[in-house]
């Protein structure tokens, strides 16, 4: 799994999942960090209409529209249905750029919608989008990643490699197998903490936590630190990536994520992305 995330909350958060070729929001300086790379970009989705979460789409757009790359490469930008602070972004962008020399296909979600992001043969990987709660005014969604795989049925589980190829050349594959869901990378966009359903058992929870130090915490739109490594341990989560986190806690963020590990007793891998920094798991 190949990230790249960048966030500075109120500024600009980005994350590029390289497996996929795609953007979960784009924020301020996306393409210029990217460089020829937004060429790469196929879709991008956007969980909520918050400035420093989709003012880099105008700088993507432009760039993969005048800059030195292919420019029959489709874009494909995703966004929550009703979500009027990106609706009226795009078409600032569209009238802006009435002369794109690519094919640009912008979409609204629902939650039940679900968009194929790669295919070999019956082997699928999907997203869906998952409602959130940030602001009252501005619909939000966060994000699961599937991979679609097949696994022996429990009846055939215990037998030898030899016993199961046998059976394949009977009776085929099919019969002997069953199609089961494995949700691989789970992102919350800004909210509160999202519901354990949608966060049980994924592989990494790519989590916001605005306040590392609950007594600073202004409303009821965003997570505390506290409250993300509860969510995971209850959801089950094999890793998490704290994001979002305020520039407030610039100097102790180590010191404060340690804290909290050892105050919730959590045991799988904790990792955040620095204010300042870009982040990159390879």
């Amino acid at each position: 799994m190949k990230l790249m995330i960048s966030s500075k909350a109120l500024y600009s958060t980005w994350m590029y999942y390289s497996p996929d070729r795609m953007l979960i929001d784009c924020g301020e300086g996306v393409s210029t960090y990217l460089g020829n790379k937004s060429f790469a970009v196929k879709r991008v989705f956007l969980t909520h209409g918050h400035a420093d979460h989709i003012a880099g789409l105008w700088g993507l757009v432009n760039t993969r529209n005048n800059a030195m790359g292919d420019k029959e490469k489709e874009l494909e930008i995703y966004y929550p249905k009703g979500g009027k602070s990106v609706e009226e972004f795009i078409n600032f962008i569209l009238k802006v750029n009435s002369n794109l020399k690519y094919n640009l296909k912008i979409k609204a979600l629902d939650v039940e919608d679900e968009v194929i992001l790669h295919r070999t043969g019956a082997a699928q990987r999907v997203i869906r989008p998952f409602s959130t709660h940030h602001t009252v005014s501005e619909k939000s969604f966060g994000y699961n990643i599937y991979e679609k795989r097949k696994r022996l049925k429990d009846e055939y589980r215990g037998l030898e490699q030899k016993e199961i190829l046998k059976l394949v050349k009977k009776i085929g594959r099919d019969a002997i197998t069953i199609e089961y869901e494995h949700k691989i990378l789970t992102i919350s966009g800004d909210s509160i903490p999202i519901a354990v359903e949608d966060a049980y058992e994924t592989d990494l929870l790519i989590h916001e936590a605005t306040f590392l130090d609950e007594n600073d915490r202004r409303g009821n739109n965003h997570s505390s630190i506290k409250e993300v490594l509860e969510l995971a341990k209850l959801a089950k989560v094999k890793a998490v990536i704290l994001y979002h986190i305020s520039t407030r806690y610039e100097r102790s963020i180590r010191h404060l994520v340690n804290k909290a590990i050892k105050a919730v007793k959590i045991e799988i891998p904790v990792a955040y992305v620095h204010p300042s920094k870009v982040f990159t798991l390879n």
